[in-house]
Formats: C-alpha cells, sequence, structure tokens
C-alpha cells in the first residue's frame, strides 16, 4: 500500500515558487512600464523645449505663412542637457525644421531574484516639428 502524504506538501512549495515568480515578474513589468512613461514624458518635453526655444528669434524676425524654420544642432542640444537629468544619456538630431530627442536610462527593477541580473535599459524618443504660421 503506497501512503500519499507528502504529496500535498511539494504540490503547495510548488504553486508558492510559480505565484512568488509571478509576483517578481508582474512587478518589475509594472514598474519598468511605469518608468518608459516617464522617459516618454520627459523626452517629448526635450523636444518640444529644443524646438521653442530655438524658434524665438527667428520668429521674431518675420516670414512667410508655411515657411519652415532652420533648427541648430547645438542650440537644440543644449536646451536638451538643460531639462534632461545627467543620469539620462542624450542622442540629439535635427533635420530642418525638425528635432529628434532620443533618451536612454538604465533603471534597477525593484525585485530581483538571485542570479538575475536587475538592470533594464529604457529608451524613448520623441520629435518635435517647427513652422512658421504667420499673423
Amino acid at each position: 500500500m503506497r501512503r500519499d502524504e507528502g504529496n500535498t506538501t511539494v504540490l503547495a512549495i510548488g504553486l508558492l515558487l510559480v505565484l512568488g515568480l509571478l509576483t517578481v515578474v508582474v512587478v518589475n513589468a509594472s514598474a519598468a512600464f511605469l518608468e518608459r512613461r516617464d522617459l516618454m514624458n520627459l523626452a517629448e518635453r526635450a523636444a518640444l523645449t529644443a524646438a521653442d526655444g530655438l524658434a524665438r528669434d527667428q520668429l521674431y524676425l518675420g516670414g512667410d505663412a508655411g515657411s519652415t524654420i532652420v533648427l541648430d544642432l547645438r542650440e537644440a542640444t543644449a536646451l536638451t542637457r538643460s531639462v534632461v537629468p545627467s543620469d539620462t544619456g542624450v542622442d540629439v538630431v535635427v533635420q530642418g525644421d525638425m528635432v529628434t530627442v532620443r533618451l536612454d536610462r538604465r533603471y534597477v527593477l525593484p525585485l530581483r531574484p538571485p542570479g538575475w541580473n536587475g538592470e533594464v535599459g529604457i529608451t524613448a524618443e520623441s520629435t518635435a516639428q517647427l513652422r512658421y504660421a504667420g499673423p
């Protein structure tokens, strides 16, 4: 005759391990998602700041409605870096009247199981286009 007394304990331990792993995955995925959303908001703010700050000189000089304003890469980079924290990588690309800001950041996950790397790379990109609308 076979005894089944220890099988329930093994099943309960296995279920707790699966629930624990699921909790780690959900918490880490949620934290990474929220960090990415914050980085996306920062990228949008940086792109708009770069485009808006560069528009002022040419805006007051005037121009025809619909004409493009050429943006300067050095000024765009300086304005972008003024709103982005130093722990974030910044890449600014200017093409005519458009400025694209790409931000990279390393994020440490809140829950790290033993043997797993607790850092992930998060990237966000935003583009702002600037056109003179006229009076």
